[in-house]
This record gives C-alpha cells, sequence and structure tokens, in this order.
C-alpha cells in the first residue's frame, strides 16, 4: 500500500461531486500498473479510458467512491489542493523504499546519455530527476532517503511553476538498490524506468 500512496502523491486526486460524493482517482498512461493497482487495493471498481485533449493519447482512470478513505488521505496531507502543498506523510522506514518507488514512477524521470561527446574518451552518464510543485515534498523525500544513504541530491526550481530533486552517477545507483532491491514477488513498478538503470549498469560494466 505504501507505493500506491507514493503513486497517489504523484498522480492521485480527490475529488467531490454537486451531490458531495467523495471519490479518489488516479489517471495514468500505463494500464497494466493501474491493473496491479486495482489488484493491490483489492478494488472491484472497473477501470475506465479517456481520451486526452487532441486524442493522441488514451488514460486509463480508477476512480473510487469512499468518503472513509478520502478522509484518511486528508489526514496524511493528500487534499483537493495537493499539488503546492503537498508533504511527505508518516511513512515507517520499512516501506519507504515502496513509498518513493511509487512517487518515482508518478513524478520521477531517470535518463542514461553521453557526455563529453567531443573529446576521443566520452563518457557515459546517468541522472534520476524527482518532480514536484511543492518545495517541502521534495526536500521532505530527499531528508528521508539521506537516512537511507542517498545522499547528495540537489534540488532547484524549475523554468515552471515546479521542483527537481536530482542525483547524479553515484546515488542514482544507490537509489536503484534502494527502490528494486527488495520488491520480492511485486510488479509494483514501471519497467520502463527500471530498465533504464539495468542497461546503465550493463554498459558501465562492460566499458569497465
Amino acid at each position: 500500500m505504501a507505493y500506491v500512496l507514493g503513486f497517489f502523491a504523484a498522480d492521485g486526486y480527490i475529488t467531490v461531486n454537486k451531490r458531495d460524493g467523495q471519490f479518489w482517482c488516479i489517471d495514468i498512461l500505463d494500464g497494466a500498473l493501474l491493473r496491479e493497482i486495482k489488484r493491490i487495493i483489492e478494488s472491484e471498481h472497473k477501470i475506465s479510458l479517456r481520451k486526452r485533449k487532441g486524442g493522441k493519447h488514451v488514460t486509463y482512470r480508477l476512480q473510487i467512491g469512499s468518503g472513509e478513505m478520502c478522509d484518511d488521505l486528508r489526514r496524511l496531507g493528500f487534499n483537493e489542493r495537493k499539488t503546492k502543498n503537498l508533504c511527505v506523510p508518516y511513512v515507517p522506514n520499512i516501506y519507504l523504499h515502496d513509498f518513493v518507488r511509487g512517487y518515482f514512477d508518478g513524478d520521477g524521470h531517470v535518463w542514461k546519455g553521453l557526455i563529453h561527446k567531443s573529446r576521443k574518451t566520452f563518457t557515459i552518464t546517468i541522472q534520476t530527476v524527482f518532480t514536484s510543485c511543492s518545495l517541502r515534498f521534495l526536500e521532505g523525500i530527499k531528508n528521508r532517503l539521506e537516512t537511507s544513504d542517498v545522499k547528495r541530491g540537489v534540488i532547484r526550481k524549475g523554468k515552471g511553476n515546479y521542483y527537481r530533486l536530482t542525483y547524479s552517477v553515484l546515488n542514482s545507483l544507490k537509489l536503484y538498490d534502494f527502490m528494486y532491491n527488495r520488491l520480492g514477488t511485486s510488479r509494483l513498478f514501471l519497467k520502463r524506468k527500471k530498465v533504464v538503470f539495468e542497461k546503465f549498469m550493463k554498459i558501465r560494466k562492460m566499458r569497465s
């Protein structure tokens, strides 16, 4: 459930209709992941398909009507206007890796590529980024990760109304270990992001 909470922090929202019906929703591009989330929370609600503006992409939405669950989320700091006011809720250390991985899958990014291309010997590098409109949330993530030896994260203001928490090579690899090395049989992760780390590690090993 910590993964689902982290993912909700990134890509979830609470809505209240005209009849005061309360719903919490997750709306994403990856249908397979949303079906796995649905299975984990033991929901019988249907996943609906929605076309984004322009009709180029289809998103998958899980909407659950539950005032009790919405109130629980509010107590954790996830209110209807959570975007700029988000803070890291209390998550026991034993579940922190799941929460961080959930948020990373929702509002994180990993990039691998080459630097010093003009030199005779180029360097392959990797960079991991968490994005949020809430500076307080990223500071909370940074502080919690430092207790797990993922350090030297740098927070910068983006060009828009958002902030980025960035990790370079060494701590990106520590972050990989932290997020994925205790998965067990869990399928709660975006494969495409995990693969970027693994391709980098494979190339790095071949070049060493």
